[in-house]
């Protein structure tokens, strides 16, 4: 499918590398002027900096998702670069440490919230305001499959991915009525500078859960992209709250 986003601002967080950067990249194709935002200021503003070169309309800014007052910033910046927002994909996310529940550590704990959850309820505070005056908009979270089942040892990140998972269908229900639309991706085993990691850290963990993907492979970044720009186009206009696993079939086993 050809999207088409002429004339659309998008926005991406966590876009320095993984699925932010693709799905970055997707938007900037299709056509969008494209604000990319990432804790990591050196590698956002390079990615940037490369989709420029290519002659796409972007620009990069460092920003820490769990902060409200940066939060604010990007999206003031952004609006005051490219004259509005039509689309965003809250995607900066962060893992967790394999524990034991009743071992895990609660800086841990505060950490992965902060970034998981807060961060995406700070994104989306700060983009509906905008959005809710226009009267449009899209918003895109990145859950997970960790925000539809549980795994042992993986209580802490899968608890602020279902949290995600709540506060979109909750705000969808709240916008739709207001012409703003919000969705949630839960993908799959990606492959990402953050599944490599865990990869090489956490290699029988990484076995144990491929065995449970059907169709048999890492997912990829450009995958997830494909997913976002759909829920963010006219082709996906009556999808409201909706968490949609990308995930190889995972969830469906």
């Amino acid at each position: 499918m050809t999207f088409n986003f002429e004339n659309k601002v998008a926005l991406v967080t966590g876009a320095a590398s993984g699925m932010g950067l693709a799905t970055a990249k997707a938007f900037a194709s299709a056509g969008a002027s494209v604000v990319l935002a990432d804790v990591n200021k050196e590698a956002v503003e390079a990615a940037a900096t490369a989709l420029a070169t290519e002659g796409h309309k972007v620009i990069g800014i460092r920003c820490d998702v769990a902060d409200l007052a940066d939060v604010e910033a990007m999206v003031t910046k952004t609006i005051e670069t490219f004259g509005g927002l039509d689309a965003a994909f809250n995607n900066a996310g962060v893992q967790s440490p394999v524990a034991e529940t009743a071992l895990a550590n609660p800086h841990d704990y505060d950490f992965v919230m902060g970034v998981n959850l807060r961060g995406i309820w700070n994104c989306m505070k700060c983009e509906l305001l905008h959005m809710r005056e226009k009267g449009s908009g899209t918003i895109v979270n990145n859950s997970s499959l960790g925000g539809l089942v549980g795994i042992a040892e993986r209580g802490i990140y899968h608890a602020s991915k279902h949290g995600v998972v709540g506060l979109t269908r909750s705000a969808g229900l709240e916008y739709a009525p207001k012409g703003i639309r919000i969705n949630a991706i839960c993908p799959g085993i990606i492959a990402t500078p953050m599944v490599t990691g865990m990869l090489e850290t956490q290699p029988e963990a990484m076995d144990l859960m491929m065995k449970d993907v059907p169709i048999g492979r890492l997912g990829r970044a450009e995958e997830i992209a494909d997913a976002v720009l759909w829920l963010s186009s006219s082709a996906s206009t009556f999808v409201i709250g909706h968490a949609l696993p990308v995930d190889g079939g995972y969830t469906v086993r």
